[in-house]
């Protein structure tokens, strides 16, 4: 299937089939794609929280706002922000531009010093709210990877953010979970699979000038 046939195929699956299971080659995949999404300046104030443990998925049930599919898929991604973005956060990330692109430190240090300063005005609320936007953009990335690789998944906003951070020990990380994705494969009997897709007309929705 092309692109646009896969993302007609991919919806938010309501029932996964509970015995089967994302292979690890394709766990890989999700993996690098998300260290590879993009996000602002390139910093990377998020990471990805990966597992399959049937029991932990059953626990946090009551957590997900009773959405079943957390304990049928085959794996749950937690997408999270880290918690503090200062100096020495800013400084890591010049530092591998540095070893990587072999910049000299001289031509990156007028940037580097911009947002230094540009992160410690930013009150805590914002600074979190600008690395959850960084946490969609790398949900969206790998919604499409998933449709790609023929995996299925479901978005979800409505969980306890603090309960799924206390239960999975978040911060003592220095990161708060802001999203979820439960990963896997459709049952047969989701009767969802077969809706067709509500979609705007292409022209109601982009504006070509």
């Amino acid at each position: 299937m092309g692109v646009i046939n896969k993302l007609q195929w991919r919806y938010a699956t309501k029932s996964f089939n509970p015995e089967a299971v994302v292979n690890d080659e394709k766990l890989q995949i999700i993996k690098e794609s998300f260290n590879l999404t993009a996000t602002s300046y390139g910093l990377q104030p998020i990471k990805l929280i990966v597992f399959n443990n049937k029991k932990l998925q059953t626990d946090l049930i009551p957590h997900t706002m009773n959405q079943k599919q957390i304990a049928e898929a085959s794996h749950v991604l937690v997408f999270c922000i880290e918690t503090v973005i200062d100096e020495e956060f800013v400084l890591e990330y010049f530092n591998r531009v540095h070893a990587i692109r072999n910049t000299p430190k001289s031509i990156l240090k007028p940037f580097q010093d911009f947002l230094i300063s540009d992160f410690e005005k930013k009150p805590q609320e914002l600074i979190e709210e600008w690395a959850t936007n960084q946490a969609y953009l790398a949900m969206g990335n790998i919604l499409t990877v998933c449709a790609l690789e023929g995996i299925d998944s479901c978005p979800m906003e409505g969980f306890d953010a603090n309960k799924y951070d206390e239960i999975l020990g978040l911060k003592k990380h220095g990161l708060k979970s802001v999203l979820l994705l439960p990963i896997g494969y459709r049952s047969d009997d989701d009767m969802f699979a077969g809706f067709k897709k509500v979609r705007k007309q292409l022209k109601d929705s982009v504006i070509t000038l």
